[in-house]
């Protein structure tokens, strides 16, 4: 007898539901957001040792830079490279390493330093300091900067806290130099640093 080959019959099952995933998704989702935080965390780290943000609190460097102006400090450019003559540095003050102070460097090291009613003298000659509003009303004896070690002065020479009544600054404390005020808005731009004024005006 022939045999007759016929396809078996089509069955056709209902919609299968798959089992509840939810017990599966609450673990990866934990890993997720673990893993985000866990990136944000690093991303911030790595910008804090770049960039930190400070309010400047006094007037010691007016007419450049204002009481309650935000400014961004990298904290990379003095650790990289030398620190230069006429940059606006925010530092640990020495004899209180929990207070931070901002002013300008005007001696480096080795540098022979004397402040003459008023004027900075660098090796007998006379520093240029166009962004000063007034000169000092105080002298400063002749001093040699130490290895290490800036000499750091307000921009408002007569309403300052700095090099000139405690002594030079030692480099390692040193967080940063200043280069963006980001507040208030009218304020707003890169700071301006002075010149890196490696040749100081002759007295004669």
């Amino acid at each position: 007898m022939k045999e007759i080959w016929q396809e078996p019959p089509v069955v056709e099952d209902e919609p299968v539901t798959p089992p509840s995933d939810k017990a599966g998704r609450r673990p990866r989702l934990w890993r997720e957001v673990l893993e985000t935080l866990l990136c944000a965390l690093v991303a911030f780290a790595v910008v804090r040792t770049l960039v930190q943000n400070f309010r400047i609190e006094g007037c010691s460097m007016e007419p450049n830079l204002h009481e309650q102006q935000f400014l961004l400090i990298n904290k990379m450019a003095c650790r990289l490279g030398q620190v230069q003559r006429g940059a606006i540095v925010v530092f640990h003050y020495p004899h209180n390493p929990k207070r931070d102070l901002i002013k300008r460097v005007v001696g480096l090291p080795g540098d022979h330093l004397e402040i003459v009613s008023g004027q900075v003298l660098i090796d007998g000659h006379v520093l240029d300091e166009p962004y000063i509003l007034e000169r000092a009303h105080y002298s400063h004896p002749a001093t040699v900067i130490e290895p290490g070690h800036v000499f750091v002065l307000g921009d408002n020479r007569n309403n300052s806290s700095d090099s000139h009544t405690w002594g030079s600054l030692p480099m390692q404390n040193i967080i940063g130099k200043a280069v963006l005020c980001y507040w208030p808005p009218r304020y707003w731009g890169f700071v301006r640093h002075g010149q890196p004024a490696d040749n100081p005006v002759p007295t004669h």
